[in-house]
């Protein structure tokens, strides 16, 4: 299933509606691709700002009940609280976003938990070649192990130096810089390793199941 229970309501149906009819129409598709030296995709544009998309939903999650699980086809799965995770090794990068509704905007600068780390320390097993992640609104979306498993893939919990705002998915949210943002979970609650793919809220309402701006995978 794509979506779970989530503490803040459902999502916005008529949002939904139209986004899945975006998917159906082919909006916004070029029909072109363009190699990863070009730093801007095909079919974007530059913003400065950084608009908000979501479900209609933004949960607050208040700290001291925050908690991320991480599970599945793991050796070591565990439950971090707050303090837990910013106990962690710091991380830090810089990358640029890259939002499937057609805007990108460069030099965001991430602090968090790096996702190799993670990697180390629950430890998949040989079988898992995918990993979900779970939202606090019921949101859910999918990546390969070797899309997770990247230098610059993060949980992110502070933006330009400030904690993330809950608009943009604070507490903490996935940054996965190489695929359009949606893959980018806001409001992690759990990280799941698998061993067979399930595709999630917006792979199943028509987009891409993998989502590479370079090659256009808006849709799929």
């Amino acid at each position: 299933m794509a979506q779970e229970e989530g503490p803040a309501g459902v999502p916005n149906a008529k949002l939904v509606q139209s986004k899945q009819q975006w998917a159906a129409e082919g909006r916004l598709m070029t029909g072109t691709a363009a190699p990863r030296s070009d730093r801007l995709p095909p079919g974007q544009r530059l913003v400065k700002n950084w608009p908000v998309l979501d479900l209609g939903i933004q949960p607050e999650v208040p700290l001291e009940q925050w908690e991320l699980t991480i599970d599945g086809l793991v050796e070591n799965p565990l439950t971090w609280g707050w303090t837990d995770f910013r106990t962690q090794p710091p991380f830090t990068d810089v990358s640029d976003i890259h939002c499937v509704t057609a805007w990108s905007r460069y030099d965001n600068q991430w602090e968090g938990v790096s996702a190799r780390h993670i990697l180390a320390t629950v430890r998949p097993l040989a079988a898992v070649r995918h990993v979900i992640f779970h939202s606090y609104d019921g949101y859910t979306t999918n990546v390969a192990l070797s899309v997770f498993d990247d230098a610059d893939v993060l949980l992110a919990h502070s933006w330009e130096g400030k904690p993330l705002s809950v608009e943009h998915g604070g507490p903490v949210r996935a940054i996965v810089p190489k695929f359009y943002f949606w893959k980018s979970a806001k409001w992690i609650k759990r990280i799941e390793f698998v061993a067979d793919d399930r595709p999630g809220f917006w792979e199943e309402r028509g987009y891409h199941n993998e989502g590479d701006p370079w090659t256009e995978q808006r849709y799929g």
